[in-house]
């Protein structure tokens, strides 16, 4: 075979001017140094970043270290108000900002689908950086993995964020108490009703969009204002009801909530009526619930309402000592009922 010249191996390079992924973005040689180099750290830059080293270090600060970590795999990758690159830096922030701490540096992991547009991957990134530059909360470490064709769906992304609590403050579900109020940031059902309506196809008769949006700039606030807060949750999937049972479970409490009072557009609340959905259980990515003294409630909202986030923020409930762990909605026409939680998914992948 030696004297065969027709049978030459070759394994050839990968070819860097490729517009889509290629298995070897993921492979740790030529393509994917490039894909780091000019995709995430042209888009994500920043000294801590820029050491390129296998994580990222800092100093702390006086106070309690939170920790978070959550993982987007929303469809579509776009949609009114946003896309999974927004979804997942404003998500990851809302985590820490309701545990009460000043979000400080986020990490960002990428499962990247053979044959996924180059140039979708590079919206996708712009837009977090973007977002990330706006909350002033750097993204400081990473890593890409690429999968199959037909095995990832475009883009799954991870980031986790690492936060310091001020010395003093403790915001938890087990602070709850009975005779708390309870106060919601905003209209609920924004955010899954956009998704949904790029990923079916539908128009409704007003203009809809996620109300993904960060929120430590707004819990900054209370805390630095002095008002008492016992507790804070965002109302991502599951909606305020998901959330409410929640918390109800946890602290061994009751909660009612008054319909009337829950905030909902009427874009909104048609679309969910037209497709057999009930808005309390709709994933929202910019609207939270907050626990607080009763006497502190008017407070509280005067400073949430300085904010466009949180400017329709109201008083939707109280929390009780009867029925622990359980939450009843006082309807529109004054019966009651209990608000439970779904057995299943009313909207699927919307986070």
């Amino acid at each position: 075979m030696s004297g065969d010249k027709s049978f030459e191996p070759s394994c050839p390079l990968p070819v860097s001017a490729k517009k889509t992924v290629q298995l070897a973005h993921g492979g740790g040689g030529r393509l994917m140094q490039e894909l780091i180099q000019d995709v995430f750290v042209r888009a994500f830059h920043n000294p801590m970043l820029e050491l390129l080293h296998d994580g990222a270090t800092w100093p702390v600060e006086k106070g309690t270290l939170a920790f978070t970590t959550d993982s987007y795999v929303v469809r579509p990758l776009f949609f009114p108000g946003g896309d999974i690159g927004t979804l997942a830096v404003n998500g990851t922030i809302n985590d820490l900002a309701m545990c009460g701490a000043k979000p400080l540096y986020l990490s960002a992991g990428f499962i990247l689908e053979e044959g996924l547009s180059l140039e979708v991957l590079q919206q996708v990134v712009n837009s977090m950086a973007e977002a990330a530059r706006a909350a002033e909360v750097p993204i400081v470490t990473g890593d890409t993995k690429v999968v199959d064709r037909g095995k990832g769906d475009g883009i799954f992304i991870n980031t986790s964020g690492v936060g310091l609590v001020p010395t003093g403050v403790r915001v938890l579900p087990t602070l709850i108490q009975p005779g708390d109020a309870i106060l919601v940031s905003g209209d609920l059902g924004s955010h899954g009703v956009a998704v949904l309506s790029v990923r079916e196809g539908l128009t409704f008769d007003g203009h809809v969009e996620s109300d993904s949006a960060p929120l430590h700039r707004i819990v900054t606030d209370l805390i630095e204002s002095g008002t008492e807060i016992h507790c804070l949750r965002d109302l991502t999937r599951g909606g305020l009801a998901s959330v409410l049972n929640e918390l109800a479970v946890v602290a061994k409490v009751g909660i009612t909530v008054d319909e009337s009072t829950i905030p909902v557009t009427e874009t909104v609340r048609g679309a969910c009526e037209l497709l057999g959905l009930d808005p309390l259980y709709v994933a929202n990515e910019g609207r939270f619930v907050a626990m607080v003294p009763a006497q502190q409630a008017e407070a509280v909202l005067a400073v949430m309402h300085r904010h466009k986030a949180a400017s329709l923020a109201v008083h939707i409930g109280v929390v009780t000592d009867r029925d622990p762990s359980m939450v009843v909605l006082r309807t529109v026409v004054g019966t009651h009922r209990v608000l439970d939680l779904l057995s299943g998914e009313q909207l699927p992948r919307i986070c």
